[in-house]
């Protein structure tokens, strides 16, 4: 398969487990969220929340008392954002057609989707519906890899992946009205059982996408490795999370 077209299936795969998507991903630490809308001055920002999936970033930002619109293409993601949020103004659209006025919100926040987008269209996009000096920022949650247990898992989890598209990358702002990048980490954790972890597991791309057996066959080493371990054999343990952020201001 074709670089491109794996880039474009494993970025549409997520709408077809939209319920278990919405019960097993983490949410996102309220630190990392303060961070990348520390630079934004305006009283109470309107914050956009782009790709919003099933309002997991959502919830956290309408927690801080702020004002959010999300956008998201896929409409069983958007169901569950809807369901979740019924507060919250929920619209069709993408990166690369954004439903909203020129220069109508003060940040742009993207939640573990940054990655998929195509650049050279979106980036001009986002900082279209950005008001000067707004923010423009993406989050990710990781596997906090300085973990002997959780990197043995990781190699387990990622033994197909060519992790080509995987987790924090770079944002090549130059293609957009945007300065330079600032970068945060912080601790973040999901209080899990094994098998609640192996179900989180699921909900990513490479699995979405992985044919059978190889699918299951990858699962069910990843349990049993887990059902090994004294920390996560039996009864909830909490795992460990390292959220990456990388923050853009608009010229």
């Amino acid at each position: 398969m074709a670089r491109d077209e794996l880039i474009s299936r494993r970025a549409s795969s997520f709408g077809s487990r939209a319920a278990d998507y919405a019960e097993h991903r983490p949410d996102y630490p309220v630190d990392a969220v303060r961070w990348a809308l520390e630079p934004v001055t305006a009283d109470r920002p309107r914050v956009l929340d782009l790709a919003a999936g099933t309002g997991k970033l959502t919830a956290v930002i309408t927690g801080l008392g702020l004002e959010v619109v999300a956008v998201e293409p896929d409409d069983a993601m958007r169901g569950e954002l809807a369901a979740l949020l019924p507060e919250v103004t929920a619209m069709s659209g993408t990166a690369e057609q954004i439903p909203l006025p020129d220069a109508s919100v003060d940040a742009v926040l993207v939640g573990q989707a940054l990655h998929w987008f195509d650049h050279e269209k979106a980036l001009p996009e986002i900082g279209r519906v950005l008001r000067p000096g707004g923010v423009l920022a993406g989050l990710w949650n990781d596997d906090d890899l300085s973990i002997d247990w959780v990197r043995n898992l990781d190699r387990i989890h990622s033994s197909t992946d060519n992790r080509q598209n995987k987790r924090g990358i770079d944002l090549p702002v130059e293609l957009g009205p945007f300065g330079e990048l600032a970068h945060g980490e912080f601790r973040h954790s999901q209080r899990r059982t094994a098998e609640s972890l192996v179900a989180t597991a699921s909900t990513h791309s490479l699995f979405l996408t992985m044919a059978e057996p190889e699918r299951s066959q990858t699962l069910d080493a990843m349990l049993a490795y887990l059902k090994s371990q004294p920390q996560t054999a039996d009864g909830e343990f909490d795992y460990p999370l390292r959220t990456e952020v990388l923050r853009t201001i608009r010229l």
